[in-house]
């Protein structure tokens, strides 16, 4: 039954991808930036929520209301695709850091590219550090939000992986707030299979966390501390005591 359940969910899918590019691209580029964010994020609430009735998954998301009006920096761990949707409807108007190549990927790719984000080029770990530290305080002066994953990559329900410090380091220079999240979506939307798992979903957005006068390291190990609490609530997977660490010379980005 999953298995039918998620090919149907995946004709959908593309489907939408299809749809929203063949009818939203040629208007998209016309509109300015916060119109385009309004625009196209219709793509992600119809997938969230197409996600939730045919796999039958069930949403519980708590501290909506710790959303500010102003651009944070939102450090949220990753696990699967669904949170990479979500979180661009949690608080728009938002710039995602991902892998360069994503904006190759026909339809979709070219959509991000209208977005503004900051595409890093992984193969070159310093360069991307450094687009990461100027891009960021940039698009916060520019009113966006910044999402930023500090584990790097996807990181499977049960594991951990030591955090990058870049998202500390923005929201430390700007003086804006850091946005914590944590969810159990790659339980329900596996990363490395196409069958998805019904059952609760369970989204935790926390108290911003202040930032002016504070160090970049203290932020970071405030944030990870939340994060993992909320995590060994929220899993229905055991979490590991020590996160693991990248291979050497190593950096990756979504």
């Amino acid at each position: 039954m999953n298995a039918i359940r998620s090919a149907i969910f995946y004709v959908g899918y593309f489907l939408a991808i299809l749809v929203f590019g063949l009818l939203c691209l040629p208007i998209t580029p016309l509109l300015p930036l916060a119109g385009r964010y309004r625009l196209l994020n219709l793509y992600n609430h119809f997938i969230v929520g197409w996600f939730a009735r045919v796999c039958g998954v069930r949403y519980t998301v708590r501290g909506r209301d710790n959303v500010p009006a102003g651009p944070v920096v939102i450090l949220a761990n990753h696990q699967c695709e669904w949170e990479t949707l979500f979180l661009q409807i949690l608080k728009p108007p938002v710039c995602t850091v991902l892998k360069q190549e994503l904006l190759n990927l026909p339809l979709f790719g070219w959509a991000l590219r209208l977005l503004h984000p900051i595409a890093l080029d992984r193969s070159r770990p310093a360069r991307a550090m450094k687009q990461v530290l100027s891009q960021g305080p940039q698009r916060l002066r520019e009113g966006l939000s910044v999402l930023i994953f500090p584990e790097g990559t996807r990181v499977e329900p049960g594991q951990r992986r030591r955090y990058n410090k870049s998202g500390a380091v923005i929201a430390c220079r700007a003086g804006v707030p850091v946005l914590p999240v944590a969810h159990n979506a790659g339980e329900r939307w596996p990363g490395r299979h196409w069958v998805k798992n019904p059952g609760p979903l369970n989204v935790v957005v926390g108290a911003p966390i202040a930032t002016q006068g504070r160090t970049p390291e203290a932020v970071l190990i405030e944030v990870e501390a939340w994060i993992e609490e909320q995590l060994t609530s929220i899993s229905g997977v055991p979490r590991p005591a020590t996160a693991s660490e990248a291979p050497a010379g190593k950096k990756e980005w979504v």
